[in-house]
């Protein structure tokens, strides 16, 4: 089996287990995903076709997905089981696709391009427009709150504060997204993350204008 048939399996393999995801975590933030490493690691030196596998993979097991239950072995087990991979391989795979995620800023970074790659694409989709959309897709699934003034910012300590947080969605502007330009690895990210920030500043200082307004005529 040759490298665009195997890709072409997971993909198959990941739609069926994603379509119907409803918390910003769907077959089309993979497809997002994939494109963005695409585009940054055809101007990086790196293993394009491991770098695609990840892009792939990396979300099919997450905690987010499974009630803070942590799947992603299971899950990428599942997916490549029939293309015989060596065991060493696969353990890299999902030690690789475990330090891709954002986990409050608490993991170590990876030295590795291909992770630093699909790093970088994955952060992209979590900022500008579609980031907006899916925060606030995922906050109503989780039954979070869209903004109350009232509420003091949580403080977040390590990753598992960042995973139990339940702190209403215009937060996690605040805890995740608009860190997130500052955080790219390469120079191509830096680029496409520098727009999506401003106009993530922008919604926040029109919703505030909104929220705050009592004078409508």
């Amino acid at each position: 089996m040759n490298e665009k048939e195997i890709l072409q399996k997971i993909k198959l393999k990941v739609f069926d287990l994603l379509k119907n995801e409803s918390t910003g975590h769907d077959y089309f933030h993979i497809e997002r995903v994939v494109r963005n490493s695409i585009a940054i690691g055809l101007k990086e030196k790196c293993n394009l076709h491991y770098t695609l596998q990840l892009a792939y993979l990396h979300d099919v097991g997450d905690y987010k997905l499974y009630d803070g239950e942590d799947k992603t072995e299971e899950k990428v087990m599942e997916i490549i089981e029939e293309f015989d991979y060596s065991q060493a391989y696969c353990s890299e795979l999902i030690k690789d696709i475990h330090a891709i995620g954002f986990k409050g800023g608490f993991n170590e970074k990876s030295t590795k391009i291909e992770v630093l790659i699909v790093q970088d694409a994955d952060r992209l989709d979590a900022m500008g427009a579609i980031g907006i959309a899916r925060a606030f897709a995922y906050g109503g699934k989780k039954g979070r709150l869209l903004y109350d003034p009232n509420l003091s910012s949580e403080i977040i300590g390590n990753q598992l504060d960042y995973q139990n947080s339940q702190a209403h969605t215009i937060q996690h502007f605040y805890d995740k997204l608009l860190k997130l330009k500052d955080l790219m690895n390469t120079e191509t990210a830096k680029i496409l993350a520098d727009r999506r920030h401003n106009y993530m500043e922008a919604f926040l200082t029109e919703f505030y204008r909104e929220w705050n307004e009592s004078d409508l005529t």
